[in-house]
């Protein structure tokens, strides 16, 4: 059973070669026979260099060998209209089109909006960790390729037949949160005004910045006066300073009540720095009101994170709190563990994990794929206060996933990379091999908006509810001008539509390893390689269908479509379980995103060059319009697959 005719195409053409290659005795010489699409479609639709590498295992000629392989070939597949040796060596495959693409329509059409994806042998437990934004401040466009990115691969590996749960790691035990919650605390707890993520961001930001005034302050005197020898650090301090100085002035500004309130309680307080360090140290043992507050102000936050999420189509299986792993006494039984291991190091007070012993004792250089000069640091455990850092904690968090998973898949920025793989290393010294081989870190790089740099603790952030609100705005007016009929509340359903659909896609189609500069021109774009552009192709997909009067078949004559852009698009749609299970299988959403891009430009111009339902033979006119269906389809589920909805009109 294949997953489709481009498959069955493509096992037949490999068996044809197989076959061959035993009738001459050769088939011992060859590893594996590949198949590749040719540079143009005037060669075909598949190639093969096998006989490249047979020709240096046997030491002939390859394009002689080519020759004589295709003099002995025979077809397994009415699929296969002809082969033909190509170049010095090559051997192209054409499609039988007039055979394959009544079995392409109908399968698109049969299958709907269950084509393409096609379900693994090998299903798995997977947890996808994604998002995790500390609370403290509201989720701000730098982060929004988390959550976004994270989901689509989530809903990828569902459609392949996996098991998935999407969890939030809640990162409540840092600075962050205790800067927060000491804020929030000299304000006296006042009712929150406004989404409560943006409220409590004013309130971190401005506890943040006056804060590291007062630290600077205190630091350039106190080296002051020992002397002129610390000149050079003073002369830094004070630059550091003029810059928290002018955060400090664009704060008052935005948020004069409370800066003023904030600057006023600070001030008046002997050593702020010292009491945000007691409120971790409290927490982190879970005494006091430090307890109490944190969770308050971390749950507040989190309420206005799932209101913008919710906006996104995007939800969570667990949320998961970093504080229960510390107070659960997990963090704990993993130290315990990991001091008995002989990679671990006393000193000062502290206690740290020697990563790079653990990497050349257990031979684990290619595993995690380092270079020779490439040498780790230790990792610190526990600080000199007592208190635990984030990756030690990431570690009991993933023995505490992989409880409940084959797979753990952790979307987290390129930034983290060191920590990602000090954290597989101490699996590797628990003597957890096969979770620490299981662990994925799915890297991906930043979002800069040109002329703007991002700052959550100087408040110089766009928030991603601010970028939803712009992109609905533009995709309003665009939609208006485009549409003059319809009525202002249906052009806000399909401008909204559009408009989330625009930001997603900008934000997925890009390669996770490079950054991602968001412009408004390109992000709502209808010419090319964006949200709008791959709708507008499905919406003139559905208004063809429209005029077509009757419902379309899904067995028609397939064989009447002959025009070249026909067979491309008929080529590309039954290329997509293909393309389904490779973006799946390797974690690659960009790869759907680029794939539904390729179909609409090829759509767009198939709509431009040909009149698509206008002819009179009635056979072709039906043919076009299960073709224009099957582009319908086929664009829907490429892009649903990577949780992004098409609106039907614009």
């Amino acid at each position: 059973m294949y997953d489709s005719v481009y498959s069955e195409f493509k096992a037949s053409c490999r068996r044809s070669v197989e076959e061959c290659l035993k009738g001459l005795d050769l088939a011992d010489e060859v590893e594996e026979i590949s198949l590749a699409e040719p540079p143009s479609r005037e060669f075909g639709e598949l190639s093969t260099s096998v006989c490249f590498d047979l020709a240096k295992r046997v030491g002939d000629n390859p394009l002689r060998l080519a020759e004589k392989i295709l003099e002995h070939m025979e077809f397994p597949s009415e699929l296969i209209k002809n082969a033909e040796v190509a170049g010095n060596g090559y051997i192209n495959f054409r499609l039988n089109f007039e055979k394959a693409s009544r079995l392409i329509l109908a399968q698109v059409i049969r299958g709907g909006s269950s084509y393409g994806f096609v379900k693994t042998s090998e299903p798995r437990r997977i947890i996808v960790e994604h998002t995790s934004v500390n609370p403290v401040h509201p989720i701000h466009i730098g982060q929004a390729r988390n959550p976004i990115l994270g989901d689509a691969i989530a809903r990828l590996l569902k459609r392949r037949g996996h098991m998935v749960k999407s969890h939030y790691y809640i990162d409540d035990m840092g600075r962050q949160s205790a800067i927060l919650a000491y804020g929030y605390k000299l304000l006296g707890e006042p009712p929150i005004m406004g989404k409560p993520d943006h409220f409590l961001g004013r309130v971190y930001s401005v506890t943040s910045c006056l804060i590291e005034v007062e630290s600077l302050k205190r630091r350039i005197r106190r080296l002051t006066e020992l002397g002129e020898e610390y000149y050079e650090d003073v002369r830094r301090l004070r630059d550091e300073l003029d810059d928290w100085v002018r955060a400090a002035a664009e704060l008052r500004d935005k948020y004069p009540e409370i800066f003023d309130a904030l600057s006023k309680a600070i001030i008046d307080r002997d050593d702020p720095e010292s009491e945000v360090s007691r409120l971790i140290k409290e927490y982190d043992d879970g005494e006091g009101d430090a307890r109490r507050l944190i969770r308050k102000v971390s749950g507040l936050c989190l309420e206005g994170f799932k209101a913008t999420l919710r906006r996104l189509d995007i939800c969570f299986d667990s949320w998961d709190w970093e504080s229960d792993l510390v107070w659960s006494g997990m963090v704990k039984t993993l130290l315990e563990k990991l001091k008995s291991s002989r990679y671990v190091r006393w000193g000062d007070g502290t206690i740290e994990l020697d990563v790079e012993s653990i990497i050349e004792d257990l031979d684990l250089r290619d595993k995690l794929k380092l270079r020779e000069a490439h040498h780790l640091p230790s990792l610190t455990l526990i600080r000199s206060d007592g208190t635990t850092l984030y990756t030690t904690r990431d570690i009991a968090y993933s023995l505490y996933k992989f409880e409940g998973a084959d797979r753990v898949i952790n979307v987290i920025g390129a930034e983290q990379s060191l920590a990602q793989l000090q954290l597989k290393a101490a699996l590797y010294a628990l003597g957890e091999h096969e979770k620490a081989e299981n662990l994925i870190h799915f890297s991906f790089g930043l979002v800069e908006m040109p002329g703007r740099r991002m700052s959550s603790r100087r408040g110089r952030i766009i928030t991603l509810d601010e970028v939803l609100d712009e992109a609905l705005a533009r995709a309003y007016e665009e939609v208006r001008r485009r549409d003059k009929i319809s009525s202002d509340e249906e052009v806000r359903e399909i401008a909204g539509r559009i408009g989330l659909a625009s930001v997603k896609y900008a934000l997925i189609s890009v390669e996770p390893v490079r950054t991602v500069t968001f412009t408004w021109d390109r992000v709502l774009d209808f010419e090319k390689n964006s949200a709008p552009f791959i709708n507008y192709a499905y919406t003139r997909a559905l208004g063809i269908l429209r005029k077509f009067r009757g419902e379309v078949p899904a067995e028609v004559e397939g064989e009447k479509l002959t025009h070249p852009l026909e067979r491309k698009l008929l080529l590309q749609i039954a290329k997509f379980p293909e393309e389904f299970i490779e973006a799946a299988d390797n974690l690659k959403p960009n790869a759907m995103a680029n794939y539904a891009n390729s179909l609409a430009e090829s759509f767009h111009e198939y709509y431009e060059k040909v009149n698509v339902i206008g002819s009179r033979e009635e056979a072709l006119r039906v043919a076009r319009a299960a073709l224009v269906k099957s582009v319908a389809i086929v664009l829907g589920n490429s892009m649903e697959a990577i949780g992004i909805k098409l609106s039907e009109r614009m």
